[in-house]
């Protein structure tokens, strides 16, 4: 029996706060109402908490326990310690802990270095260097203005998410 793969994408920028989130914000609904099934892979450079303190899985968590699921009806979150290892897994580790069965798409916020399909955000007044011009894994920039891109790249509005959607539709062969 073959592991079902959906497609793979990551959004990436050269530096923080560019909208990487927002413009994520803005497209998993309409592949939502498209009936895209997505799951998002997260990058942060920062250590994070999935609860609040004084809750019983952070007490659990902070207590001593190496991996703790929280579980719900409707939800479930696995938080693992790995303090063995001082990189951030590689995204095939990552997409291999997901129900790839259930799911259409994958995207992912970060991995810039990761050899996998990309769209880089480019901002007017944030960003600096294009990085498009030494990856060629990005297959598009999406952008507030016109930079002067390589040839091979698309260009797309960032203040225009359905056609961000588009993109990755007809680039993932996607309803």
């Amino acid at each position: 029996m073959s592991i079902r793969k959906p497609p793979l994408l990551a959004f990436i920028a050269e530096h923080s706060n560019t909208g990487k989130t927002t413009l994520l914000e803005k497209v998993l609904p309409l592949l939502v109402k498209k009936g895209i099934r997505t799951a998002v892979i997260k990058h942060t450079h920062h250590d994070f908490e999935t609860d609040k303190p004084g809750k019983d899985s952070y007490r659990l968590h902070q207590a001593g326990s190496r991996q703790t699921m929280l579980v719900s009806p409707k939800r479930m979150a696995l938080v693992m310690e790995t303090p063995e290892n001082n990189d951030l897994p590689d995204i095939e580790t990552l997409v291999a802990r997901l129900d790839t069965e259930k799911l259409d798409l994958i995207l992912a916020e970060g991995f810039k270095h990761e050899a996998i399909p990309k769209i880089e955000i480019y901002r007017s007044g944030v960003s600096q260097n294009l990085l498009c011009k030494n990856d060629k894994h990005i297959i598009a920039v999406c952008s507030d203005i016109k930079p002067e891109l390589p040839a091979n790249i698309t260009l797309l509005d960032i203040n225009k998410p359905e056609d961000v959607v588009a993109f990755i539709c007809k680039e993932f062969n996607l309803p």
